[in-house]
């Protein structure tokens, strides 16, 4: 059998053995070892040093040292309570308008993604202070579920994103650059939320009526306050953050650093810091970070014995061989990664199946901007970003239903899934519009390295 085939079958072991709930990292290492050992006739020699120096590259990765220290800022951002200010700031400014409730979950789920980046969190947040309120305002269930879920995904793909950090070493792209063309792309796809949640409230005004009386602000003043106490600290710190990486004053790594000191300032200024909090801040940080971490160094390891056994050329030249247009193949590439999204979460796709695609993408024949390599990556690596989203609203993983269904007990699962179906549709016509218009994603990243280069 041809070193190959042997590759594909190791591929299809791969995926039956996820999908059945076996841990993804061992069962990497230890399916590169047997078909990589079979592969290359018996050649364990070979094996064990591309094991040796895969997880030797993987910890010498500066750029991962990011991934913790964004992290541990996600996560003391939570701690601070500032989404719930926010939140209440602008229910309160809306109050009088139909669906306000949907544009104040996804106007700070959209503030919030810049400031943690934590889906589950953001989810789970979202749930617990809209929840009670859209219920009591009589607010439909299943557009209130998917404005929740879709809102909470837009962590993975406004920066600073976890993902997108994990992603960068992949691709072979400075995450700088990844960061900058996902920002126009995010705010386009919670504009995409927020207009579908108005226009089906100005067609049917019961799915968001205004809010009763109660939930009204006494004086303008209690508005201005709780607004600037929750959106000027994160905006600040997001800033100081994300601007000097943009800006190339900071590495990503260095960025980390400022914001989680800058988180820690934060919690210290609102008073909600204690030792049990910090403790678990840390804690969660160091389990969260081991997990991706180590599963970036099996996943390489694992792609790199499956480079070895030449099945991404062979399935390259495949592909290439059927005559489609560089788009039909790109489409053919976004259905598959669409389609795992819906058994498998982000990780194992960014670090699995990414890398197997990745020759494909270069040698694509596109014309123009995209002849450009780095660029083409750069556009297909916002394109991966937001395919995925779908990957949390999708069954039959879709975390973010349970997540959302854990803190609201009383909203039916069925009505979560259809909720998140809807906005799984928008996210896939925002997927479509920037594969259509590349420079939605590429004229930032451009305009920013002209800029320092001036």
């Amino acid at each position: 059998m041809s070193p190959e085939i042997i590759g594909l079958i190791m591929i299809g072991v791969m995926l039956f053995a996820i999908f059945i709930g076996f841990p993804i990292s061992f069962t990497l290492i230890f399916l590169a070892t047997v078909f990589g050992a079979w592969g290359l006739g018996g050649n364990w020699d070979l094996v064990y040093y591309l094991e040796t120096l895969q997880f030797s590259s993987a910890m010498m990765e500066q750029t991962l040292s990011a991934v913790p220290l964004f992290i541990f800022m996600g996560i003391l951002m939570e701690q601070a309570g500032l989404m719930e200010r926010l939140f209440l700031a602008v229910q309160l400014m809306l109050s009088r308008v139909k669906g306000s409730l949907y544009i104040a979950v996804l106007f700070v789920s959209t503030i919030f993604a810049a400031a943690t980046g934590i889906v589950g969190a953001s989810v789970t947040i979202l749930g617990i202070m809209a929840a009670k309120t859209m219920n009591r305002s009589g607010y439909d269930v299943r557009l209130s579920a998917g404005a929740i879920t879709a809102g909470g995904t837009l962590g993975i793909l406004i920066p600073p994103s976890i993902m997108l950090v994990v992603m960068g070493p992949i691709l072979e792209v400075p995450v700088t650059d990844l960061f900058a063309a996902a920002i126009i792309p995010g705010f386009l796809m919670a504009t995409l939320y927020i207009g579908y949640a108005l226009i089906r409230c100005q067609i049917n005004p019961s799915l968001g009526p205004p809010l009763p009386e109660e939930f009204r602000a006494s004086s303008m003043w209690i508005i201005v306050k709780e607004f600037l106490l929750g959106l000027v600290p994160p905006a600040v710190l997001v800033g100081f953050a994300l601007g000097s990486i943009l800006l190339g004053f900071a590495t990503p790594t260095e960025g980390a650093a400022v914001g989680a000191f800058g988180s820690f300032l934060l919690v210290c200024a609102y008073r909600k810091l204690t030792w049990d909090g910090f403790r678990g801040a840390l804690l969660k940080t160091l389990e969260i970070s081991v997990l991706i971490l180590f599963l970036v160094a099996a996943s390489n390891f694992f792609g790199a014995v499956f480079s070895k056994l030449g099945t991404p050329n062979m399935l390259t030249e495949f592909l290439l061989t059927l005559d489609l247009p560089p788009y039909g193949i790109l489409i053919l590439i976004m259905a598959l990664i669409f389609l795992l999204g819906w058994p498998l979460e982000w990780v194992p796709i960014v670090l699995i199946i990414v890398p197997i695609l990745l020759p494909l993408v270069e040698s694509l024949p596109f014309e123009g901007i995209l002849a450009d390599t780095q660029s083409r990556l750069t556009w297909f690596g916002i394109l991966v970003a937001v395919n995925l989203q779908t990957a949390w609203l999708s069954p039959p993983v879709a975390l973010s239903a349970y997540f959302l269904k854990g803190v609201v007990p009383e909203w039916d699962l069925k009505d979560i899934y259809i909720g998140m179906m809807q906005f799984m549709v928008i996210q896939l016509l925002g997927l479509i519009i920037i594969m259509a218009i590349p420079q939605i994603a590429l004229w930032l990243p451009e305009y920013m390295n002209a800029t320092r280069v001036r």
